[in-house]
């Protein structure tokens, strides 16, 4: 009976990642814009993606909550690799359905006053991007995206471990920037 209900877990957490990995949205796909109050260094302002489009492509990543063990790994890896982004023009956005006051802590510590992040307390912006988090509809799903100045979606990767969406974004970024240098 437990090598039964093991085997039947496994199978639910293997179906809910698969699931979720499912739901993102897709390469060439048009990023939904948005605009919402986000935070940078503990200070709120009016966050528009189509504004920071104008700038040069953007990191999106949604996050399942500010100061969890994941979340503020992430933070950390993203932060430290805010000039890398920035030498390629890109700029990052994390995002989160944490209030903003929250976000203004988190924006502090563990994003280290390096990059934005989002409030979405209505998730109008994670269903938009079908990233929800399955299992706990309340979080994001840890998705990450790089969106061409066009609003195209050129990269998605989608894993509720922290460790590669730096990786993976920076790769995939700078590839996006050798191949459309004038």
């Amino acid at each position: 009976m437990r090598r039964w209900i093991a085997a039947l877990a496994g199978l639910v957490v293997s179906a809910t990642v698969i699931v979720s990995a499912l739901a993102a949205l897709k390469v060439g796909e048009k990023a939904p814009n948005f605009t919402t109050d986000a935070s940078l260094g503990g200070k709120v302002f009016t966050y528009s993606l189509a504004n920071e489009l104008k700038k040069g492509p953007v990191v999106l990543y949604f996050y399942p909550a500010a100061f969890t063990k994941g979340c503020t790994i992430e933070a950390h890896l993203f932060a430290d690799a805010t000039d890398k982004y920035k030498a390629l023009g890109a700029t990052v956005i994390g995002v989160s359905n944490d209030n903003i006051d929250t976000l203004n802590k988190f924006s502090l510590s563990e994003c280290r006053s390096k990059f934005a992040v989002a409030a979405d307390t209505t998730q109008s912006i994670m269903k938009s991007y079908d990233s929800v988090l399955l299992s706990k509809t309340s979080y994001a799903d840890r998705v990450s995206y790089v969106i061409a100045p066009n609003g195209n979606i050129i990269y998605e990767y989608s894993s509720l471990s922290p460790e590669k969406h730096v990786e993976n974004t920076m790769q995939a970024l700078q590839q996006w920037v050798t191949n459309n240098k004038k």
